[in-house]
């Protein structure tokens, strides 16, 4: 799964065995161009990961291989960094308890940002 986000929008793409399908969309009101880079980049995680299980390109105890092109939210995710950013930790909250509750075996890979597939679909 790649993911990306910026001031303005989000998107991902969810690579299956046989299949790669690709979204992307606008923040709502409450978001845009009031969050940061990082911030909205943890929107997108949360939403792929939502919206892959809500149509069933995720399953239930699923092998996901999440691609980070962030240094600082590969180290968060792999709790080896705290962060002082209330929004952040929420979102890192969910991201947990979700991966938890669908028992979703996750491997989180450091990517350089040219290898992101999703970046392109922000532009």
């Amino acid at each position: 799964m790649y993911f990306d986000g910026d001031l303005k929008k989000i998107s991902w793409v969810i690579h299956t065995e046989t299949k790669k399908f690709s979204q992307n969309r606008e923040h709502i009101e409450k978001y845009r161009d009031k969050i940061t880079k990082i911030q909205s980049k943890y929107i997108a995680l949360h939403i792929a990961l939502f919206w892959g299980i809500g149509t069933f390109k995720i399953k239930n105890e699923d092998y996901v291989k999440i691609k980070l092109d962030e240094e600082i939210m590969y180290n968060q995710l792999n709790s080896k960094m705290k962060t002082n950013d209330e929004f952040i930790k929420n979102k890192i909250k969910f991201i947990q308890s979700f991966i938890k509750q669908r028992k979703l075996r996750i491997h989180f890979e450091k990517i350089d940002t040219k290898n992101n597939l999703s970046n392109k679909f922000l532009k």
